[in-house]
């Protein structure tokens, strides 16, 4: 994965801490696919540690990943795509966030 795909990747899980720091809205529903909401957890837990500017900055990007995850799972060739993207995903941030 490039540096440029790594960063989106990073701002967009930086949108979900911020999002899911909210204590009174529910918690978003999962995408349905195994790795993409291991990836999404690991994510949110991830930025959580951010300072405030990066998680403000990240927000719009990882609403927008995660708003296209739970589209795509809404086939079963979207699902199965999303399997190979959101491991990809995940081996994308395990430098930044073991």
């Amino acid at each position: 994965m490039n540096k440029k795909s790594l960063v989106c990747v990073l701002v967009l899980g930086a949108i979900a801490a911020v999002t899911a720091c909210k204590k009174d809205e529910p918690a978003a529903p999962g995408i349905g696919v195994a790795e993409c909401d291991a990836y999404i957890t690991k994510y949110e837990a991830c930025i959580g540690k951010m300072g405030a500017a990066a998680k403000s900055a990240a927000e719009p990007g990882f609403k927008a990943q995660r708003d296209a995850f739970k589209q795509a799972a809404g086939t079963p060739a979207g699902k199965a795509a999303l399997s190979t993207q959101c491991k990809a995903a995940m081996d994308a941030i395990k430098a930044t966030c073991p």
